[in-house]
């Protein structure tokens, strides 16, 4: 048996009840943490709030080689990542393993980011279209390369009239991208590309989802990139035309200019 289980948003006490079973009657727990993270804890706070021993799997041994996935034949093992599982990863390779390998598979879920934005924020659900994510620049023949599909989606997402979720990169590296170099990055994409589209437009910022003290601000994304947003993890919100209730709530709740109200 092969179990996936999302572990929430924030800490270890965001698995579900249901999922902290699963966990604790397995015989063996994997884990994996660089599609995203549990800020507010750490692996020895999760194992001793779990009471079980976590084996953190890195990119290679989850994508590439996941050798790991033969325990799964003969026995109950666990596979945890952030949020809710299958959500905004890769995983559903792995299952796809499982099943061709005869292994029978569950999945146990829990809260999203991809759920809790429109809770925190006030826009509604049923508008949000294709997410995307804004990767830290590199560099390709001493060149800066910036990716512009990010840029391309809100583009495609306004057009029709629906709100973006942008991720923000997490880098082995370079650490979490945080909103202010993400706003600053799509104005630099906007400056390249001229067409005026984000141009006075809003944006929302949320940090720490699913913490007791999260932070929620709403502005053009001109001032949204010198506001201090505190620690990771964080996302970004590109509305598009918003209902006079999505308006009221981002204006209450986000502190967004009174002005979106006409």
């Amino acid at each position: 048996m092969l179990t996936f289980i999302g572990l929430g948003l924030y800490d270890e006490k965001d698995i579900t009840v249901k999922g902290l079973e699963a966990v604790k009657n397995a015989d063996a727990v994997y884990v994996e943490f660089y599609t995203s993270t549990l800020i507010g804890t750490s692996l020895e706070k999760i194992e001793r709030f779990y009471g079980k021993k976590l084996i953190v799997l890195s990119r290679e041994e989850v994508e590439l080689e996941p050798i790991w996935l033969s325990r799964s034949i003969k026995e109950n093992v666990v596979f945890l990542s952030g949020g809710d599982a299958m959500v905004a990863t890769t995983h559903i390779d792995l299952r796809l393993r499982a099943k061709d390998m005869g292994v029978k598979t569950m999945i146990i879920h829990a809260p999203s980011i991809s759920s809790a934005v429109s809770g925190l924020s006030g826009l509604s659900n049923y508008r949000f279209g294709k997410s995307t994510t804004i990767p830290f620049p590199y560099t390709r023949n001493d060149k800066m390369i910036i990716s512009e599909a990010p840029y391309d989606t809100i583009k495609m997402n306004k057009k029709n009239d629906l709100h973006t979720i942008v991720f923000l990169d997490i880098d082995r590296e370079k650490g979490f991208m945080d909103i202010k170099k993400a706003a600053s990055l799509l104005l630099e994409m906007e400056g390249r590309r001229g067409e005026g589209m984000l141009v006075n437009a809003l944006g929302v910022g949320i940090a720490r989802a699913g913490s007791s003290s999260p932070a929620v601000h709403s502005d053009y994304i001109e001032r949204l990139k010198d506001h201090d947003f505190g620690g990771p993890l964080h996302i970004l919100l590109i509305p598009a035309s918003l209902h006079f209730m999505e308006a009221e709530a981002l204006v209450k709740f986000c502190g967004a200019p009174p002005e979106i109200l006409k």
